[in-house]
C-alpha cells in the first residue's frame, strides 16, 4: 500500500513558460510590479491583499470588456463575512464571457451519450443556438429575474439553455433526470419557475428510462410554470402535447445575441445542498462571482486555455457542471458526456478520451479506486498522452489512487485533487502545476481562498485535525439562499460556530509543508475515547481488501451507555464475511490506524446508499440506526440507490429488538 505524503510529480524546470499561471505571473510583474519566487508567497498574497488579487484576476481575463459591462466603484465595499460586497457599481454577463472566449478553431463543444449519436458545435453554431434559444424565451415572456428550470442531462441542449437564461438576466436551475419528482419538486417550489424544459426520457447505458410521468407530475406541482418544452431525447419525436413546445419550436426564430448588464452579484443561477436531509438549500450564484473564480481556477490551476479539451464526468445535478461548462470562459472546448461511466465496462470513459482528445481529464475518486481494484491499465487501452490533467473529486483520493493514476494512465500528469463544493461552486483546495503532489495529500490552497483548519476554541492549528474554515471572503460565496430575506438561514449554514468565518463542514489536517488532508465531514467524524478520526483513511484500509467492494462506517455514542463502532461492508460476488474476514480487516485497521479505529461489530450489506453526485451517506445512515424512519432520514429522491437504505433500517430493526427482548429489559 502506498504511504501518505509520498512524493509523486513534481513541476518540470520550465514550468513557467508554458503554463497560464506563469502567464499570470508575467501579468504580475509587468503590470503590476509584483514578483513572486513560489506559489505559497503568491497565494499568501492572494489571500492578504484581496483588493488588489482580486483585481488583477479582473484585469488578466479581461473581465471590464463586454458590451454589458461597466466598471466598478472599487474592488470590496466591504469585507465582512457575511455581507462582503464584491465589485460594487460593476455590470456584466456572464453569457457574454462564455461565448466570447470560446474556441474560435475547432468545436467549442463536444458531445457524446448513450441515448443518440456524436454531436459537435462550433463557436458560431454555439453562439446561433444561444441567440434561438434567447429569442424563443422572450416569446415566452421570460425577463430579468424570472426563473428557468432544466430537466436536462449532460447534453448541450443544457448549455444553451444556460447560456440563453443568463443573457437575459434570468436565473437558471437545474436538475438531472435521474432525480426523482419529490426531490425536483422540493428544489424548484422554493424558486417558482415560469419555465420548464425537460427530456422525454434517457438511455442509462443498456436501459431506457421513461421520463414523461415525471415531468407531468412536476408540471402539475409547480403552478407557477407558464410553459414547458420539451428535447426529444430518448424518442425521436415527442408526442403531441397541447401545453408544450417542442426544442425545436424554442429555437424556430433566430434572433439578436444581445446580454443584458447586470450588477457583479445578479443571480445567475441556484444550486442546492445535497437534499438527502431536509429540504434542499437554494444556493444563489451571481454572474460576477462565478466568472471570476471559474476563469481564475480553470486557467490558473488546471492550466486550462485554447487547444484544451476539459471534460469532467458530471451531472446537472452537480455544481461540477457548473464549472465543467464555464471552460468556454478561458478558451477551452468542453467535453460533455451523459450516460453510464462503467458502460460497457469501466474503460469507456478512458476510450473516450482518446477518441474526443481529452486534455483534462476530470472524474470522481469512487471512479478512479474502482478502476484500480479492477485491474485496469488505461494506458493500454487508449493513447492517453495528451491528457495533461486529471482531476478528483467528490470524496478524498486515497494514496494508492495516486501512484495509480501515475503508473497507468500516464506518468507526466499533473492529478488533482479538488475539494470545494456547491456551496462556493469551486473547490478552495486543490492543485497548481507550480507545486509537487504527494500521495493521499491536496497539493495546496487555491489562490484568493483563505484556508485554515480550527480546533473547537476557534484557533487555527497545523498537523491536526479541525475544522475547514475560511477566514477571508471569496467573490463565489453564495449571495445569499433564494427566500432567506433576512439571511437567518444562511447565516446559520456557514457563520454560527465561529462568528465571522466560514465554517465549511469539512475535517481537515494542514501538514507542515502546506498541503492538505482531507478525512471526511466533520459532522460524521468518528470520535472514540476523546480522539477524532476522519472516515477517509478508514475506507482507504477496508476497500483495499480484494473482497470488500465498498463500505461505510457509522460511530454510534447515544450518551446512554451505547458507544459502538459499526463498519457495513459491500462484498465483492462470491465473498462469505466469516469470522476469518473479520479478523483480517480488525487486524489491519488495528496495525494501520489504532486500537480505536477497530469496529465492534462488521456486517455485510447489498450496498452503501450515495447521493447523485457519489457521496456516501453517513450522517442519514446514523440517523437510521438511532432510530429516525428512512423517509425522514434521508430524501430518497437524491439518491443514486434508495433502495440501499432498506438494510440499514432492517439492521436497526433487529438491534433495538434484540435488545428489548435482553435480560435488562426483561428485569
Amino acid at each position: 500500500m502506498t504511504s501518505a505524503g509520498t512524493l509523486v510529480w513534481t513541476p518540470p524546470a520550465d514550468v513557467r513558460e508554458r503554463t497560464r499561471i506563469g502567464d499570470y505571473l508575467r501579468f504580475l510583474e509587468r503590470e503590476r510590479g509584483l514578483h513572486f519566487d513560489d506559489y505559497a508567497s503568491l497565494w499568501r498574497w492572494s489571500v492578504d491583499d484581496l483588493a488588489g488579487f482580486w483585481s488583477s484576476i479582473w484585469d488578466f481575463f479581461d473581465v471590464g470588456a463586454g458590451t454589458a459591462a461597466t466598471p466598478p466603484r472599487t474592488v470590496l465595499g466591504r469585507a465582512t463575512m457575511p455581507g462582503a460586497e464584491w465589485f460594487p457599481g460593476a455590470t456584466l454577463n456572464y453569457a457574454e464571457h462564455m461565448l466570447a472566449h470560446a474556441p474560435t478553431r475547432g468545436p467549442a463543444v463536444v458531445a457524446r451519450s448513450q441515448t443518440r449519436g456524436p454531436l459537435e458545435l462550433t463557436a458560431a453554431e454555439l453562439r446561433d443556438a444561444v441567440a434561438r434559444a434567447r429569442a424563443g424565451l422572450l416569446r415566452l415572456g421570460v425577463r430579468k429575474g424570472d426563473r428557468v428550470a432544466a430537466y436536462l442531462p449532460n447534453i448541450p441542449e443544457a448549455l444553451v439553455l444556460l447560456l440563453a437564461s443568463a443573457s437575459l438576466g434570468a436565473v437558471f436551475s437545474s436538475c438531472a433526470p435521474e432525480f426523482g419528482t419529490r426531490s425536483v419538486v422540493d428544489r424548484w417550489s422554493q424558486i417558482e419557475p415560469t419555465v420548464l424544459v425537460a427530456v422525454d426520457g434517457y438511455r442509462y447505458g443498456a436501459k431506457e428510462v421513461d421520463r414523461t410521468s415525471e415531468v407531468a407530475a412536476i408540471r402539475a406541482a409547480l403552478p407557477t410554470l407558464r410553459h414547458v418544452v420539451v428535447v426529444p431525447y430518448l424518442a425521436d419525436e415527442v408526442a403531441a402535447d397541447a401545453g408544450a413546445l417542442t426544442w425545436s419550436e424554442l429555437l424556430a426564430d433566430a434572433g439578436a445575441l444581445a446580454f443584458e448588464p447586470v450588477p457583479f452579484d445578479h443571480p445567475l443561477y441556484v444550486l442546492y445542498s445535497s437534499g438527502t436531509t431536509g429540504l434542499p438549500k437554494p444556493i444563489v450564484h451571481g454572474h460576477g462571482g462565478i466568472l471570476l473564480e471559474h476563469a481564475k481556477t480553470l486557467a490558473l490551476h488546471f492550466d486550462l486555455g485554447p487547444g484544451d479539451r476539459f471534460f469532467w464526468f458530471t451531472t446537472t445535478g452537480w455544481m461540477m457542471w457548473n464549472a465543467l461548462v464555464s471552460g468556454l470562459l478561458v478558451g477551452s472546448a468542453v467535453v460533455l458526456v451523459d450516460g453510464d461511466p462503467s458502460y460497457p465496462d469501466l474503460g469507456a470513459l478512458w476510450r473516450l478520451a482518446e477518441e474526443c482528445g481529452i486534455t483534462f481529464f476530470g472524474t470522481s475518486a469512487p471512479y478512479l479506486m474502482s478502476c484500480r481494484k479492477a485491474g485496469l491499465v488505461p494506458a493500454r487501452m487508449a493513447d492517453l498522452s495528451h491528457i495533461r490533467g486529471v482531476g478528483s473529486t467528490g470524496s478524498p483520493l486515497p494514496p494508492e489512487g495516486f501512484t495509480w493514476v501515475y503508473e497507468n494512465v500516464n506518468p507526466t500528469l499533473l492529478l488533482q485533487s479538488f475539494s470545494g463544493g456547491t456551496d462556493v461552486c469551486t473547490g478552495f483546495l486543490g492543485g497548481s502545476p507550480l507545486v509537487p503532489v504527494y500521495a493521499g495529500e491536496i497539493s495546496c490552497a487555491c489562490l484568493g481562498a483563505a484556508v485554515a483548519a480550527y480546533d473547537a476554541s476557534g484557533r487555527p492549528v497545523t498537523d491536526e485535525l479541525g475544522e475547514l474554515v475560511l477566514e477571508r471572503p471569496m467573490p463565489s460565496m453564495p449571495v445569499g439562499f433564494w427566500g432567506d430575506e433576512d439571511g437567518s438561514r444562511y447565516r446559520a449554514t456557514y457563520f454560527a460556530d465561529f462568528p465571522g468565518v466560514w465554517r465549511h463542514g469539512d475535517w481537515v489536517k494542514v501538514t507542515r509543508r502546506g498541503t492538505y488532508v482531507i478525512t471526511g465531514r466533520s459532522d460524521a467524524t468518528l470520535k472514540r475515547g476523546g480522539v477524532r478520526m476522519g472516515t477517509a483513511e478508514f475506507y482507504s484500509i477496508v476497500e483495499g481488501f480484494p473482497e470488500i467492494t465498498d463500505s461505510l462506517v457509522v460511530h454510534l455514542d447515544t450518551g446512554d451507555g451505547v458507544d459502538q463502532l459499526l463498519l457495513f461492508v459491500v462484498l465483492a460476488e462470491g465473498v462469505t464475511l466469516d469470522d476469518e474476514l473479520r479478523s483480517r480487516i480488525s487486524a489491519e485497521l488495528r496495525m494501520q490506524l489504532s486500537p480505536r479505529h477497530v469496529p465492534d461489530e462488521i456486517v455485510a450489506v447489498p450496498a452503501v446508499p450515495r447521493t447523485l453526485s457519489g457521496k456516501k451517506l453517513e450522517v442519514p445512515v446514523k440517523r437510521i440506526l438511532e432510530g429516525r424512519p428512512v423517509e425522514e432520514a434521508a430524501s430518497t429522491g437524491a439518491l443514486q440507490n434508495p433502495e440501499a437504505l432498506r438494510s440499514f433500517a432492517a439492521f436497526a430493526t433487529s438491534r433495538r429488538t434484540a435488545v428489548s427482548s435482553g435480560p435488562t429489559a426483561a428485569g
